[in-house]
């Protein structure tokens, strides 16, 4: 007994020689706290953290955008003008759209490759609906989504269920669903739209009042304020850190910027794009789906471990269904949009470098091509990168070739980007 007692003295008395060493030693500091106390050191601080942890988030497309823009614009005045802007942002709606499908789709580590065709085949069932066989094109339109949506569960339903690879189920999608839209386009291969339709206005009809750009760009600033405002608040009750209100007005600042730079822009031509207000609308929806609900969870879920999403009771086959059938509703969205672009429905829709286009604004803008790492945000950077190399290289005159060069080597560079990121994030501990 007693020499247990002299053993055992030394060991509490050194247990309590350093007691802020040991609080130290069992008191976890995240990373925000340090923002908080530090001030403007602090965000060096978490800058560098973020950058050794290999989490880079949308800074590289954000520069490669900059980069993009002022390189363009001292090689061409008319690259930053309100009318090639206005231009961009309308263009790029339709890959957007497909490309917004395809996010959900790369966040379970998978591919489709069907969305261009299924893109055509909506735009021809539409144009068949409602040119050919006199339906209402409201009625049209909303069909030819539901078969989008349908088509793409069907793809769903032979990976998730039958056990088909993602790949080969899609690319016999592309193919098929070409061969459908050939077919009921018939022998004349092209319908004509009604440019004053609601398709045909899709990328036609601007809001001409200033008030509009103007006041969606203040909607946008105070909505993204209040939420992030109420979001900490919430945080902040729950014990939870959560973002100086510092880094907030900071961030609401270069928001208001940016928002009210492009309605003037946008005013100093024909107006605010119908088609960019529909686009920005669906970007905020399915950002809340992803981050806000439990549906969403489930998905990035599935892109982290299957086996572990189907242990914690997901169902598994359900989200991989509905989740193809997101892609081939958004690739039918995408495909009227093309089509309202030159007004009519024909046999090159959803062919040519639509498909890879609609791939690499995901990847370009920050969606892992691995699975589990992604937003729909990163539609709209990747393919206003995309879309604003097509056009600074066409105010050029540079040949058809060396745009695909070019968008090719940007997309290899994002890859290469992505895993580099994903080895500095293992070797961090945070993958």
């Amino acid at each position: 007994m007693s020499i247990e007692k002299t053993s055992s003295a030394p060991q509490d008395e050194h247990a309590v020689e350093n007691p802020e060493a040991a609080a130290a030693a069992v008191t976890a500091v995240d990373p925000r706290l340090l923002v908080r106390e530090q001030g403007l050191g602090g965000y060096v601080t978490e800058f560098k953290r973020k950058m050794k942890a290999g989490e880079l988030g949308s800074l590289p497309v954000i520069l490669g955008l900059v980069i993009i823009c002022v390189i363009f614009q001292s090689l061409n005045s008319a690259f930053l003008s309100a009318q090639n802007i206005s231009d961009i942002t309308v263009t790029m709606v339709g890959t957007g759209m497909i490309s917004v499908g395809i996010v959900f789709v790369l966040l379970l580590g998978e591919i489709d490759l069907s969305v261009g065709s299924v893109s055509g085949a909506a735009s021809a069932i539409a144009a068949v609906l409602a040119v050919n066989q006199g339906w209402n094109e409201w009625v049209a339109v909303l069909f030819a989504v539901v078969a989008g949506a349908a088509i793409g569960a069907l793809h769903g339903f032979f990976f998730a269920v039958l056990g088909a690879p993602a790949f080969a189920v899609t690319l016999a999608g592309l193919l098929f669903w070409l061969g459908f839209m050939l077919k009921i386009l018939g022998e004349n291969g092209t319908i004509n739209l009604d440019s004053d339709g609601f398709i045909g206005q899709l990328t036609t009809y601007f809001f001409t009042d200033i008030a509009a750009a103007y006041g969606l760009a203040a909607v946008v600033v105070v909505v993204f304020f209040v939420s992030s405002f109420l979001g900490n608040r919430r945080r902040e009750a729950a014990g939870i850190p959560s973002r100086p209100l510092s880094d907030l007005l900071l961030r609401t600042g270069l928001l208001a910027v940016v928002s009210f730079a492009a309605a003037f822009m946008y005013n100093q031509y024909k107006g605010l794009p119908l088609a960019t207000v529909i686009f920005l609308a669906f970007l905020v929806a399915t950002d809340f789906v992803l981050r806000r609900t439990a549906y969403g969870r489930k998905i990035f879920a599935l892109g982290g471990s299957v086996e572990a999403s189907r242990r914690a009771g997901i169902n598994v086959t359900a989200v991989r269904i509905s989740v193809f059938a997101i892609s081939g509703g958004f690739a039918a969205i995408g495909g009227l949009f093309l089509a309202s672009k030159i007004a009519s429905a024909n046999q090159s829709a959803g062919t040519g470098d639509l498909l890879m286009n609609a791939i690499a604004a995901a990847v370009i803008g920050g969606t892992s091509l691995f699975g589990g790492r992604g937003r729909t945000w990163n539609a709209l950077l990747g393919v206003l990168v995309i879309v604003s190399i097509q056009y600074g290289l066409q105010l050029e005159s540079i040949a058809e070739p060396v745009k695909y060069m070019i968008t090719a080597a940007v997309l290899l560079t994002t890859v290469v980007i992505d895993s580099i990121t994903r080895k500095t994030q293992k070797t961090a501990g945070r993958a």
